[in-house]
């Protein structure tokens, strides 16, 4: 016999036997879900650093907590309430706004860390988004991943490279939390800061790098040239200059007075093909290459000029 179930907002069929020795899939899907929460809920904490109500975070560390940087409004007095419901006092070790992410540090090694998930989310996937608003315990919602984008430019600056989008619903004080799958590992880390009415989650890959560096380094710095650009074609004349495939480019069409581009040698009407030894074909690509652990370092650039390749170095700034 077949039932046809709603899971979420999605429809699935399960074929059932009336043999009462069969396993009912039902029960044995919201039995590892139930294990799901309770797995990752032992790294899920309360984060209590705004007027309003709590929010969630994760353990990074056994002594650092990772959430969302819009819901810490002050700096000091922060709460940590444990999934065992004692407290701790939390101090901010590093945030970034442009990512929306923050790390807190306690006084004690007592958090049991998260275990991020291996693969990334897939779109289809069953997912859960954790939460621990109030002392009161664990919350839960389910879903699917509806979509996995980027980039999404932020208001701050820079770019987050990658988000996920699922049905799950985002109730007050998730913000921090995390999204997990079915084992109870770590996809990713859910926010309501990075985009307007919206609640994205920052892929686990993502958030546990910006996450080290947050720690090391208390910011994320990005690199900046001082150029405007827009994507252009290349012909096939300018591609055997290059001496590889490369369909496009990035016309400059803006350098700034005192600018690192303009420091380095770049000029308008430079095309723009490669940064550190790889292609550059898009704006956003060039971002991406810009977000990592590159300010006040000399990259080289590879420009067209006049229909031959030019090798440049640049030192690259900070974006204020």
């Amino acid at each position: 016999m077949a039932y046809t179930i709603l899971v979420g907002h999605s429809l699935m069929e399960i074929n059932y036997m009336s043999n009462a020795n069969e396993t009912n899939p039902l029960v044995a899907l919201s039995d590892a879900m139930v294990d799901a929460v309770s797995t990752a809920g032992a790294s899920t904490v309360m984060v209590d650093a705004r007027r309003r109500f709590p929010a969630s975070g994760i353990a990074y560390a056994p002594d650092l907590v990772l959430t969302a940087d819009h819901v810490v409004e002050r700096h000091d007095d922060i709460r940590i309430v444990l999934p065992d419901g004692s407290q701790l006092k939390a101090q901010l070790t590093g945030h970034d706004p442009g990512s929306d992410l923050a790390i807190l540090r306690l006084d004690k090694q007592v958090l049991t860390a998260a275990a991020p998930a291996s693969q990334e989310a897939s779109v289809g996937q069953l997912v859960l988004a954790l939460g621990r608003p109030s002392p009161n315990g664990i919350q839960a919602s389910q879903g699917v991943v509806s979509a996995v984008g980027g980039p999404l430019h932020r208001r701050h600056g820079g770019m987050l490279e990658r988000h996920i989008r699922t049905d799950t619903i985002p109730y007050p004080g998730f913000s921090g939390g995390p999204l997990i799958d079915g084992y109870g590992r770590i996809l990713g880390i859910n926010t309501s800061g990075l985009a307007r009415g919206m609640s994205l989650t920052i892929p686990v890959s993502l958030t546990w790098e910006l996450a080290d560096t947050l720690e090391k380094h208390g910011q994320v710095r990005r690199g900046y040239l001082g150029i405007r650009t827009q994507a252009v074609e290349l012909p096939d004349v300018q591609q055997s200059a290059l001496g590889r495939e490369q369909a496009t480019g990035l016309l400059l069409v803006g350098v700034e007075k005192n600018s690192p581009a303009l420091g380095g040698g770049m000029l308008v009407g430079d095309i723009m093909v490669g940064l550190d030894g790889q292609p550059v074909s898009e704006p956003d690509e060039l971002l991406a290459r810009l977000a990592g652990q590159v300010v006040g370092q000399p990259i080289d650039v590879e420009v067209l000029r006049g229909g031959e390749l030019a090798r440049l170095t640049v030192i690259i700034g900070e974006r204020k």
